[in-house]
């Protein structure tokens, strides 16, 4: 089941990585929002944009289905490794400076998961040994 979950979670981050950087690279493209047709319409031919759809579609349904089977806190906080994937593919790919704040962030919210983490996997422990405790015959 960890592994769904590791599975899960890095398509949750690759999809929700792709519509997020995919918005940027379009925007890039056609510039800054304007409320023209002429802009609508360059950004409608943007393949960017569409890969973007296409990530918030996979994320919607790798988030359901993650949703489905796992705990709602750890898969809440893992929700949110796509901050840090962004930030990586916008300093890699898109040129972007990396600030410490952003550091900062970052480490933040991986230290956060990874208590939640070590937190779900105690609580499973604790409940496997309550129930050998309690179906143990005496």
């Amino acid at each position: 089941m960890k592994r769904f979950y590791v599975t899960g979670f890095l398509v949750l981050m690759c999809c929700d990585t792709l519509a997020q950087c995919g918005i940027k690279i379009a925007s890039l493209h056609v510039g800054a929002l304007s409320f023209h047709l002429q802009w609508v319409t360059d950004m409608a031919r943007q393949r960017w944009l569409w890969c973007a759809f296409a990530g918030y579609i996979g994320a919607f349904f790798a988030w359901m289905t993650l949703l489905k089977y796992a705990p709602v806190g750890p898969a809440f906080a893992a929700s949110h490794l796509e901050k840090v994937s962004v930030i990586f593919v916008s300093v890699m790919w898109l040129g972007e400076r990396l600030s410490m704040i952003q550091v900062a962030g970052c480490i933040l919210i991986l230290g956060g998961i990874a208590l939640l983490g070590f937190q779900e996997t105690g609580a499973e422990n604790a409940s496997a040994n309550d129930k050998e405790r309690f179906t143990a015959d005496p």
